[in-house]
């Protein structure tokens, strides 16, 4: 049986679940698109293509296993975008939930149904149907549960609205000794400049003190602001428009002070290394091309 062990975002990895990107079917049509992003890169011919996107995915493997972090991996279903393993469930302490993800994307998790199955069944969560979230949006930090969410009238006509209140009252119930914490975040079905996805698309919290930061992506100044007080300013790195666009707050920590990052992100990467963090960097761009880096396709199982 897996004993599972998830706190927060950056203690020691040891196990993981890492998405994949073999028989990851041909480029979507612009209205079978998700997202803004993807959505951008079809119409401009600039889609990923599988080969790069299976090379990408070897190098954060290759990282993983030199920290010796136990590495699994979805089956492979034909023709189906499985790269992020992130959105269809997540763990938080010793339990596993199942993500409310978008109806399509079921088949995506029955990939990961054999270490659902090896876990024991009373840790095995499945929140009712008008729960709506996705791992994205759900972060862990040790006393506190992050989550983003959005709560406007107009949400069923945001495709890219992911997480709803009715699941942040599930955490909190789910978790009653934390405090569920919910960020309304800033939506465009049609300009990847200014769309949130995910939380994680616009904030990661990284060593013990610190985060990563765009302010825009808040659709709500205060509740960003109160990020900014609980991390302390000189503790965060805040990210420009472009940056967030092209991802730059979706890194990802195997420990305290080993961060996995693109290669590109030139600004940040010196930031943290001045910060005394460890970065490896890998190739990441073309992945990056459908709204989601390597938090997004990286699912944490166990951390000490």
């Amino acid at each position: 049986m897996l004993k599972l062990n998830v706190k927060n975002e950056t203690s020691r990895l040891r196990a993981v679940v890492l998405g994949v990107a073999i028989s990851n079917g041909p480029t979507p049509r612009v209205e079978d698109c998700y997202d803004p992003k993807s959505k951008q890169h079809v119409l401009a011919g600039t889609y990923p293509i599988e080969k790069d996107m299976i090379l990408e995915m070897e190098a954060v493997e290759n990282v993983l296993k030199k920290y010796d972090v136990e590495v699994y991996r979805p089956k492979v279903i034909k023709d189906c975008n499985q790269i992020f393993s992130r959105d269809i469930a997540f763990v938080i302490e010793d339990k596993i939930i199942r993500a409310n993800i978008l109806p399509d994307r079921d088949k995506e998790f029955e990939a990961i149904n054999y270490l659902w199955n090896d876990v024991a069944e009373e840790h095995r969560i499945i929140l009712p149907e008008e729960c709506h979230v996705e791992g994205g949006d759900v972060m862990p930090w040790n006393d506190y549960i992050f989550v983003g969410t959005y709560s406007g009238e107009d949400y069923p006509d945001y495709i890219t609205a992911r997480t709803n209140t009715d699941a942040v009252i599930a955490l909190q119930e789910l978790f009653p000794t934390k405090t569920v914490k919910a960020f309304e975040l800033r939506k465009s079905n049609t300009n990847p400049k200014i769309n949130a996805l995910h939380l994680d698309c616009c904030f990661q919290p990284i060593g013990t003190n610190m985060a990563i930061l765009h302010q825009n992506g808040f659709l709500i100044d205060s509740e960003y602001q109160w990020l900014v007080n609980y991390f302390g300013k000189e503790n965060v790195f805040e990210i420009t428009k472009d940056e967030m666009y092209n991802m730059n707050s979706n890194i990802f920590s195997i420990a305290e002070n080993v961060i996995i990052s693109e290669k590109n992100f030139t600004r940040l990467n010196t930031w943290l290394r001045e910060k005394g963090f460890t970065v490896e960097e890998v190739p990441y761009a073309e992945i990056a091309k459908q709204e989601g880096l390597l938090r997004c396709s990286t699912m944490p199982l166990i951390r000490d």
